[in-house]
């Protein structure tokens, strides 16, 4: 295998000496010392309207308390503590603080099973579980059941009876009063310490099988976050954020507790991403990254009131402004040239109407917005240049920490996730697997060597299982999943990504799932967007009583005839879809289908309609 050039060498050397020797608990405090009385944490909770903030100060303060606390709980050096909540003040608090005791913070997905969570706490062996709710609390009831040891912090929930449960006010109370009796306590602790260290342990959402626990350090994680500021071109100045995505997922943690330490960025955490849209407006972020279901979901509410829109001079309009601003886009890509025409009409579009249309979403301020998770479709890219927004695919995973390719300014093409970021390289198996190697990637899986043999070679190239291609400029593309192409009965490799993202682009397609492993073409089942599809719905006239009825009406199942037709002509003759059955339940994040990023547990949807799919073939 190829060995790293001078150029990724010396990029690594330049971020390893920004890094190196330093622990979270180090960029903390360079941070409170810069932008000590600058916002840092916002949220709605414990507050009767707008918005409870902390300062960077604040935030560290409270963060010593907690760390106190813990320890008086019992906490050791490399214990875990878990953390189920929500995206609110005390979660990132407690991240920090179980780290200020030289503890290793792991937070779980709020919508795991009771069994997924026992599995994860036998498997971790938590000394602390800090929980938001009542729910939370239910959802370790087995866990906590199956280890008494395990001691409970609830922070908004009550309290039962029993020596193993607290207040998060109890917490931070005694936290406090053992900070002031024993100060040199805490500076013992943190001295045990090193950059090796794991951060924390994120457990993957378990699209097959159970989860496994990738173990991050702090150098890993303080490595991506420098090198992801850098590809994103956001070194410079302080970012004003929104964190709605599970701070179980690595790019939220990136982005919304790591980033942030080393820049001083402010975050305005909100714990329904129901909430997501209307905060936008609100807070006209600086950055903004949204997985691209997001995305899809911006797309289609934006079309759907163009077709709802009777003047066609206002529909005109938006179309042609938006031709200009992909021009304009199109003409920023690697190796395009922009002229004084292509950036006059965009000029002129913004102003006309594209500008007003930003403001409304709340992007108007935004200087970087990425996404990553999953394949974004390309047409989303492509709508969303259309508004003058540049939508930075990246790439990686929570074994690599994060991004490890990357779109920025400093060169994308839309279509790919980018080229290799600071220091890492990025290579081609021979069946095609993208190969990565650098300071991000994780140790190892905790308490699984098989698995972690299984991920690592012995030249510390790490196997990602995804299959990509890499263009002569450098730039990456991922086509899918090694495990998940579809290998039809004649021996022919598909992927289904590419499938499902065209058959996603009508506005009243929710999700999509293609099949046809071993069998003799593909087929898909489709769910409807439960907001676009009503509206489409009531503009036609359709009585309904919910999405059941509408997908079983003619002119619905007419609409997604038409969108697999559109997808089809796109395909080649064996990876179109030969057959469908749109499903009555909506896919959403508390669904079995659905991961918590909304990524799609194939198996799951394999099993649960496995009668469906042997009917489309009958």
């Amino acid at each position: 295998m190829n060995t790293a050039n001078d150029q990724v060498l010396a990029e690594r050397a330049r971020i390893h000496a920004e890094v190196e020797g330093r622990t979270l608990i180090h960029s903390l405090a360079k941070t409170v010392d810069e932008f000590g009385d600058e916002p840092a944490y916002s949220d709605r909770h414990r507050v009767d309207e707008g918005w409870r903030t902390l300062t960077w100060s604040q935030t560290r303060e409270l963060a010593l308390d907690v760390s106190a606390g813990l320890m008086g709980l019992g906490v050791v050096a490399r214990d875990t503590v878990a953390i189920m909540a929500t995206n609110r003040i005390e979660h990132v608090v407690a991240d920090m603080g179980a780290v200020h005791a030289a503890a290793v913070p792991m937070s779980i997905y709020n919508t795991l099973s009771p069994e997924q969570v026992a599995y994860i706490a036998d498997h971790s062996q938590p000394k602390v579980a800090i929980l938001e709710n009542e729910d939370h609390l239910a959802r370790w009831a087995q866990a906590l059941a199956a280890d008494e040891s395990i001691k409970v912090v609830l922070i908004d929930a009550e309290v039962p009876e029993g020596e193993r449960y607290s207040t998060w006010d109890q917490l931070v109370a005694d936290g406090a009063t053992r900070r002031a009796e024993h100060p040199e306590e805490l500076e013992a602790r943190q001295a045990e310490l090193t950059p090796d260290t794991p951060a924390t342990i994120l457990y993957t959402s378990g699209t097959t099988g159970n989860p496994k626990g990738v173990v991050l350090s702090h150098y890993n994680v303080q490595y991506e976050a420098e090198s992801t500021l850098e590809a994103a071109g956001l070194m410079d100045q302080r970012q004003t954020q929104v964190s709605y995505l599970p701070l179980a997922h690595i790019a939220e943690r990136i982005l919304g507790i790591y980033g942030p330490q080393m820049q001083g960025s402010h975050q305005y955490c909100i714990g329904d991403p129901a909430q997501l849209l209307a905060t936008l407006g609100e807070v006209h972020p600086t950055a903004f990254f949204g997985v691209p279901r997001v995305w899809e979901k911006i797309q289609t509410g934006i079309s759907a009131k163009l077709a709802a829109d009777p003047n066609p001079e206002n529909v005109k309009l938006v179309q042609d402004s938006m031709a200009a601003a992909l021009a304009w886009v199109e003409a920023q890509e690697y190796g395009g040239t922009m002229t004084p025409e292509i950036e006059e009409n965009y000029q002129k579009a913004d102003a006309a109407i594209l500008g007003f249309l930003k403001l409304l979403l709340g992007l108007d301020q935004v200087r970087w917005a990425g996404s990553a998770s999953a394949p974004m479709p390309v047409e989303t890219t492509r709508f969303m240049a259309g508004l003058g927004l540049k939508v930075y695919d990246v790439y990686g995973m929570t074994e690599t920490c994060g991004a490890v390719t990357a779109n920025g300014p400093e060169g994308f093409r839309m279509g790919s996730v980018g080229r290799a970021t600071p220091g890492m390289e990025v290579v081609l198996a021979d069946d095609g697997e993208v190969l990565v190697r650098g300071p991000v990637n994780t140790p190892g899986y905790h308490r699984q060597e098989d698995a972690t043999r299984a991920l690592i070679d012995e030249e510390e190239w790490l196997h990602t299982g995804d299959i990509g291609v890499i263009d002569e400029d450098g730039f990456v593309s991922i086509v899918d999943r090694k495990k998940e192409l579809i290998i039809t009965s004649a021996g022919k490799n598909i992927a289904p990504s590419n499938i499902e993202n065209y058959l996603k682009e009508s506005p009243i397609i929710g999700h999509a799932m293609a099949f046809g492993d071993a069998r003799p073409y593909v087929v898909a089942v489709l769910t409807l967007d439960g907001e676009v599809a009503p509206i489409v719905a009531q503009q036609l006239g359709l009585e309904f009583s919910d999405l059941a009825d509408l997908a079983a009406r003619p002119e619905i199942r007419a609409m997604v005839q038409s969108a697999v037709d559109k997808a089809n002509a796109r395909l080649s003759r064996p990876e179109q879809v030969k057959a469908f059955e749109l499903l009555a339940a909506e896919w959403t994040a508390e669904s079995e289908e659905l991961t918590p990023t909304l990524k799609l547990k194939r198996r799951v949807v394999n099993r649960k309609y496995a009668d469906v799919l042997d009917g489309l073939y009958s």
